[in-house]
């Protein structure tokens, strides 16, 4: 009898370890690599990093760039992996922005930090969230990348694209996303790797790896989905970094852009430029005092502000484009606005996150412009959402590209 229940065991044994050699399988039926299109190489910032023993890494991107996950990931793979070296992180993430916002705070919140050795750019979710359409994500990407390369032509670049279920959705309909397209357009156009971290969770979903509601969560993912990105990151850069370092950085030799009116002159035009003509103030610390949340480096900075119809300015300018930085919060109101005396459709400046939070929210306003001198001429109509409290504008920066 004993005999007999030992052999039991070690049949209950081997099946188990079957069945455990089985889930393993299916738990990671997919390869990262399958993921990653190298367009490019790392060899610049491994050379930085090898040989200088010193590297600027920054993260550009919205929230999912800017919480606890990845990106820590990321930076302690690094600094375990090359003790030597010193790394400087620059966490650029800003919760709501994308790809529009991202190419006119470029100086402000990445370059007037120093030199960027590596930078990895992502604007996927929030572009699709915002409502960003094509040319102006087009515009936006190629401008961040040209931008970043006529200051620095030896940055390495990472181009990424993240998940959320609208990009799933269009995979299962076999569609490719439209910014995960425009993000991997730009990686090719321009020689950089590029991420399609998308596609990844995508497919191992439909691969029975996990799910999205008990595992992956939600477009913010949990510290398992924080894993599945960090995991396909690292693969990247531990081949492109381990490949490179060999030989002197290689500088980029920047050709004819894409897109003409790319944003790579993009930049915040300081608000005092503007011209009150009645109802607008200056507030130089502006602060809500409705009690509702605001975003980190929106409050507690200078505005123009103005909650009263009628509200006018104006703004001389000289450049391609000109747009504005807004505060969208539960009193959002409405714009008209003209350009060398042309009217062009009012702005509802009202979103669909206003009722919660006074959102950042960028708009173009004029685009394709001459590069010569402009007027913009901005009044607060008598009209709002039927949702909003009021006929706020708060302009916190003007978007210029010359």
């Amino acid at each position: 009898m004993r005999k007999l229940f030992y052999a039991l065991c070690l049949v209950a044994a081997c099946n188990l370890n079957a069945v455990a050699k089985e889930v393993s399988v299916v738990k990671d039926s997919l390869k990262s690599e399958a993921y990653i299109t190298r367009y490019g190489n790392l060899d610049n910032v491994a050379y930085q990093i090898k040989n200088k023993k010193n590297a600027n890494i920054v993260f550009f991107g919205g929230s999912i760039t800017n919480m606890v996950g990845w990106r820590d990931k990321v930076c302690k793979y690094l600094s375990d992996t090359y003790p030597d070296t010193h790394f400087n992180f620059i966490n650029a993430g800003i919760p709501s922005l994308g790809s529009l916002p991202h190419a006119f705070r470029m100086e402000k919140d990445v370059l007037s930090k120093g030199r960027v050795d590596l930078l990895f750019v992502e604007s996927a979710v929030n572009d699709r969230g915002n409502g960003t359409n094509e040319t102006t994500q087009r515009r936006a990407l190629e401008g961040i990348v040209r931008h970043m390369l006529k200051v620095n032509p030896y940055t390495n670049i990472v181009m990424m694209a993240f998940v959320d279920e609208d990009k799933m959705a269009d995979y299962n309909a076999n569609k490719i996303p439209a910014e995960v397209q425009v993000h991997q357009d730009i990686a090719e156009m321009y020689h950089l790797p590029f991420i399609n971290l998308a596609k990844e969770v995508t497919d191992r979903i439909n691969a029975g790896e996990f799910n999205w509601k008990d595992d992956f969560k939600s477009l913010h993912p949990s510290p398992f989905g924080q894993d599945i990105y960090f995991r396909t990151i690292k693969q990247l850069l531990s081949v492109g970094l381990g490949k490179g370092g060999r030989q002197k950085p290689v500088a980029t030799h920047l050709l004819k852009p894409a897109d003409e009116f790319n944003y790579e002159h993009g930049e915040y035009l300081d608000i005092s430029k503007a011209i009150i003509k009645q109802g607008f103030v200056l507030d130089t610390a502006w602060r809500p005092t409705d009690g509702v949340h605001t975003r980190p480096g929106f409050v507690h900075v200078p505005m123009l502000v103005a909650d009263k119809p009628s509200a006018s300015l104006e703004l001389p300018f000289t450049g391609r484009t000109i747009g504005i930085g807004v505060i969208a919060g539960p009193d959002a109101g409405i714009i008209n606005y003209s350009i060398d005396g042309k009217d062009y459709p009012a702005i509802d400046l009202y979103t669909r996150w206003s009722k919660t939070l006074h959102l950042p929210w960028y708009l173009i306003l004029g685009d394709g412009l001459s590069p010569n001198k402009h007027l913009l001429k901005i009044q607060v109509s008598d009209q709002h959402n039927d949702q909003s409290k009021g006929t706020a504008c708060r302009i916190v920066y003007f978007l210029l590209n010359k």
